[in-house]
């Protein structure tokens, strides 16, 4: 019994066995004022517990070092240890990452770059707002430079738009060597690839069931999930009245300052 409340509860248990609260308290070394102390941690706590859930729900990758940079921003500073032990205390953690699947060193890529500008890579990445209407993120990279190229946001990208993104940055960029994408069809439309073959672009589509092989887009991929909203946080929407017009320019703004910040980094 060496805490102060595991003394509170044998004086408790003693009183109830008949000793006074005097004599039980004399017993096992205890004030008699500490028994009628009640912790006001909790309470002081609370608002600061009740950023740090709300701060996690929204980056679900931040742990409670990254948390705590922007409970300071909010005014609320704190060592790294009392950070800690709210987070514990609160239960928030890291969401597991999945096994990947190992693939051997040895095997080498198709088409892999030597140099900036030669091989881009692009996907999608796809999101849902608070009423459930999806968002489409085309994410454009260079798999030499790892930076990331451009991020274009609406609810529907079809390969027109495609090709749209692809030309500004070729009239900015030059022309990549290789395009390397995935098997979907907004990547293998006659209209896209005709465009490419005008442009003097080769096509590195991966092979059916091996994502790996467009490895450097799925680090874009994993920093646009760390860095953006979790699910759920961007604003709701009115379906079938322009949302998609309404949505996207505001989206678009975000993906733009993301897409610096990523490529400074």
């Amino acid at each position: 019994m060496v805490s102060v409340p595991a003394r509170r509860l044998a004086v408790a248990y003693a009183t109830e066995r008949g000793l006074s609260q005097r004599r039980a308290c004399t017993l096992i070394g205890v004030g008699r004022s500490a028994l009628r102390y009640r912790s006001r941690k909790a309470e002081k706590d609370a608002p600061v517990v009740r950023r740090m859930a709300e701060l996690s729900a929204r980056y679900p990758r931040y742990g409670y070092r990254r948390i705590r940079i922007f409970l300071d921003r909010d005014g609320h500073r704190m060592s790294a240890g009392r950070a800690y032990r709210l987070w514990c205390g609160a239960r928030l953690q890291v969401p597991r990452r999945r096994p990947r699947k190992r693939v051997a060193s040895g095997r080498p890529r198709p088409q892999a770059p030597t140099g900036p500008n030669q091989v881009w890579a692009y996907d999608f990445v796809f999101d849902r707002c608070a009423n459930g209407q999806q968002l489409k993120c085309l994410t454009v990279s260079d798999e030499w430079t790892k930076e990331g190229l451009a991020i274009e946001v609406d609810g529907r990208i079809r390969s027109q738009r495609v090709i749209e993104v692809l030309a500004r940055l070729i009239s900015t960029r030059g022309a990549p060597l290789y395009l390397r994408s995935d098997n979907g069809p907004e990547f293998v439309a006659r209209a896209l690839l005709n465009w490419v073959v005008e442009q003097g672009v080769k096509t590195a589509l991966i092979d059916p069931g091996k994502p790996w092989q467009n490895g450097g887009w799925r680090e874009l991929q994993r920093q646009v999930s760390r860095r953006v909203p979790g699910p759920g946080m961007v604003p709701l929407t009115r379906r079938g009245q322009g949302s998609d017009r309404m949505l996207a320019p505001a989206l678009q703004r975000g993906a733009s300052t993301f897409q610096s910040r990523l490529s400074d980094a």
